[in-house]
């Protein structure tokens, strides 16, 4: 999917997972209930910034609505934030609640998330008030009547440990052989914002922000991701690039792991300058979608991710988000030899790697880690996917597509004919699903078709951006859907598993 303009974008800055979190715990003097609690914690931290979290407990009488206070000691200054109001006076910080999570019953936490900037030091504070009361210490000793808790989260979403998968004819099933369909969203920023110099993620990645994903019963995320950051090249920002994005991606995943969702890592924007048809960009830098992967560079993103995650084979690998060659070459079989053999390419001026030379790449490393391949016309095109399929060593491979409401295969004439036969034979996922409406009544047909089928989809993005544009399926990062995300959210929680 192509992104919507930067000026949207710059809405929400990025943050890098550099350290692991640091959190401030919550100790009473004498063991009794406080009268609130917060855990405040460091989520990520680098040269001169960081992202913060604090959730907030509510043990006394229900409130219609909040503020907490805090004091920086070491000349911290607030960025950005979610989830509250956010301010600050001197070394003071604000976080008031919005108009949708103001009440806090007996019981009750709420979660919140910034940015800022440091230097020296970055101490994290050692008192809290609450509404005028301070936090973390003992309740007034006044007999009160026992609240009964009220459970604000959700469930517990999976044990932590998402399936091994692997392909099986054309089902997809774990270890057991049950057959298991990946069902979740994509979580979009991993692609543009290190190489615009912004962050890495766009948006929140903390445990609050992925446990909300789950929430909607999701149980895959989809992460695109850049090869030039992954790389370490020299025009992404040094904060941003090498180790420092590479550390990132494997926090993501392992927050994403640890609420029991798939990871699927996907490469979504890579080198090599294209201006013909359709281009997005003519920077020969990694700044939007390519028609094909690079020779120059993908065969080494792959290696390393494999490498990276070869132990791990609960990570799915996704090839390359949406190529389109048939925009540049002459016919449509020039286009998928290109798609799959890669080299010299009609129309493309650098050299191509092609899905087999990325398949390899992965499977030399002796990663076994279930592979997607989408096919051409911005992987909404499989009519021919069969015959191009890469070949396999480990026999572990489906086929990827992508839909909109504004694709060509948009129609129920068009699934019948081209995807049910690629179904019959290899797994079939569609990566992206969406549609700029503002609504979900196209989402809602192919669900429906791929539900008939037991068939795998992803919505496209969980970001909160305009639903025309995006599209987006959330406006807040609680989870709070869009009249698009609402199709998704309430057809993802209607199912079973």
């Amino acid at each position: 999917m192509r992104h919507p303009p930067r000026s949207v974008l710059l809405a929400v800055a990025g943050a890098v997972a550099l350290l692991g979190s640091v959190s401030v715990p919550v100790v009473t003097a004498s063991g009794a209930t406080p009268a609130c609690t917060v855990e405040y914690s460091v989520t990520s931290q680098w040269d001169t910034g960081f992202q913060g979290a604090v959730t907030i407990t509510n043990n006394t009488a229900a409130v219609n609505s909040w503020s907490l206070t805090f004091d920086f000691a070491g000349g911290q200054k607030l960025g950005q934030g979610w989830s509250a109001e956010w301010s600050q006076s001197g070394t003071t910080v604000t976080a008031a609640d919005q108009s949708y999570n103001g009440a806090l019953a007996t019981g009750a936490s709420v979660s919140a998330g910034f940015l800022g900037s440091w230097s020296g030091s970055n101490p994290s504070p050692t008192s809290f008030k609450l509404n005028g009361t301070t936090c973390n210490v003992d309740a007034d000793p006044s007999p009160t009547p026992t609240p009964t808790p009220t459970p604000t989260g959700p469930p517990d979403i999976g044990d932590g440990t998402p399936p091994v998968l692997r392909a099986l004819g054309n089902k997809l099933v774990d270890a057991d052989g049950t057959t298991r369909r990946l069902l979740g969203v994509n979580r979009s920023g991993g692609e543009f914002m290190c190489v615009q110099g912004r962050g890495i993620w766009d948006g929140p990645v903390d445990d609050a922000a992925i446990r909300a994903i789950a929430d909607w019963n999701a149980n895959t995320v989809r992460i695109p991701l850049n090869e030039e950051c992954w790389l370490g090249l020299s025009n992404i920002k040094p904060e941003y690039a090498g180790s420092h994005y590479i550390d990132a991606v494997k926090d993501l995943v392992a927050k994403v792991k640890a609420n029991g969702m798939t990871p699927m890592l996907e490469l979504h924007w890579t080198h090599g300058q294209y201006t013909g048809n359709s281009a997005g960009c003519s920077d020969v830098h990694a700044g939007c979608q390519k028609p094909m992967p690079d020779m120059q560079y993908t065969p080494s993103f792959w290696t390393s991710v494999a490498n990276t995650f070869k132990d791990d084979p609960t990570v799915v690998f996704d090839l390359f988000n949406e190529p389109y060659p048939d925009r540049a070459t002459a016919t449509t079989t020039q286009a998928w030899q290109c798609w799959r053999d890669g080299g010299t390419c009609s129309g493309i001026g650098y050299e191509v790697a092609g899905m087999q030379d990325l398949v390899d790449a992965v499977r030399a490393t002796g990663a076994g880690n279930l592979i997607l391949a989408g096919g051409i016309a911005y992987s909404n095109d499989l009519s021919q996917w069969l015959t191009y399929k890469p070949d396999d060593p480990k026999n572990n491979l489906a086929a990827a597509w992508h839909v909109y409401n504004f694709n060509t295969c948009a129609n129920e004439s068009c699934w019948n004919s081209q995807l049910a036969p690629v179904a019959a034979q290899v797994p079939l996922v569609a990566g992206e699903i969406g549609e700029n409406t503002c609504g979900h009544s196209f989402v809602d047909q192919v669900m429906k078709w791929f539900d008939d089928r037991g068939l795998s989809y992803l919505g496209w993005t969980w970001n909160t951006w305009s639903c025309t544009s995006g599209p987006a399926l959330i406006s807040s990062y609680d989870g709070t859907p869009t009249a698009y995300g609402i199709g998704l959210r309430d057809h993802l929680r209607s199912l079973d598993g």
